[in-house]
């Protein structure tokens, strides 16, 4: 039988992704290092606060955010246990409505304002077509979540995020072939707030340009993540089905094998 592992596009077994929340003016600054180092980031957003005093607007937002993703944040930032349920889908509702107006596109995730969060909510959410919501609890680890609704991040960036980048990039991930994902959470307006520019600048200089690292949006791991566990195989692990639109990748007996959207492959 043969040996099958999972792995990220093009065979890679570890992932970056970056979560910012809030939408202040300072993730213009934010989104420049990103770019520069070839970094992607999600960016959660309240549609209420968008073109009050050093918050975005949403005129900025399409070009702004520009190969990043925008997400939602609730529409005025509530404690979420603690509204009705109904309150929680129409905050929903608002700044789903409002950001996809703004960015052009379906918006398909958030984070927890305030990083809080209970099951009841989560299963709102699904209910409201969220397809995954952070948490700010952090693991320090690399493991992807059982359920993406319930997304701990491995960090918020003041967490010796440098020495979490060490581990992370110490090996390629083939030795072991575990799908390692550094999933960083912040605030844009912390760096400002704390003249530390340098923390986010190092951080992205150091990770950046690694050829076994796929750089993510939060969106696109939960794409690609689920697409993996849609591809169906035979009995012998000789053969997979990917029923999916989108191409992956599996590590069979050494090789990476490229399994295309909506196509049968044997694995050899």
């Amino acid at each position: 039988m043969n040996n099958v592992k999972f792995t990220f596009p093009g065979g890679k077994f570890k992932c970056l992704t970056m979560s910012y929340d809030d939408g202040r003016i300072y993730d213009r600054r934010l989104v420049e290092i990103f770019n520069k180092y070839g970094i992607k980031g999600t960016f959660h957003l309240n549609a209420s606060k968008l073109g009050l005093d050093k918050f975005v607007t949403a005129e900025e937002i399409p070009e702004l955010y520009k190969g990043h993703e925008v997400s939602c944040h609730m529409y005025t930032h509530p404690q979420a246990p603690y509204i009705p349920e109904r309150s929680v889908m129409e905050e929903m509702r608002l700044d789903k409505d409002a950001l996809e107006k703004a960015c052009g596109y379906i918006v398909r995730g958030m984070s927890y304002p305030y990083g809080k969060f209970n099951e009841r909510v989560a299963d709102v959410l699904r209910m409201a077509g969220m397809e995954y919501s952070r948490t700010t609890r952090k693991t320090l680890g690399f493991m992807l979540p059982e359920d993406f609704l319930i997304w701990h991040p491995t960090c918020h960036h003041k967490d010796n995020i440098s020495e979490l980048a060490d581990r992370f990039l110490a090996s390629d991930g083939s030795r072991w072939k575990d799908l390692d994902v550094f999933y960083v959470w912040g605030h844009s307006y912390e760096f400002n707030d704390n003249d530390n520019w340098e923390i986010i600048e190092n951080f992205c200089e150091k990770v950046s340009g690694k050829d076994f690292v796929w750089y993510a949006t939060n969106i696109e791991i939960v794409d690609y993540v689920n697409a993996l566990r849609a591809v169906r195989l035979s009995q012998s692990l000789d053969m997979a089905y990917n029923p999916t639109a989108t191409d992956v990748w599996f590590w069979v007996n050494g090789n990476v094998v490229k399994i295309p959207a909506g196509q049968t492959v044997k694995l050899v």
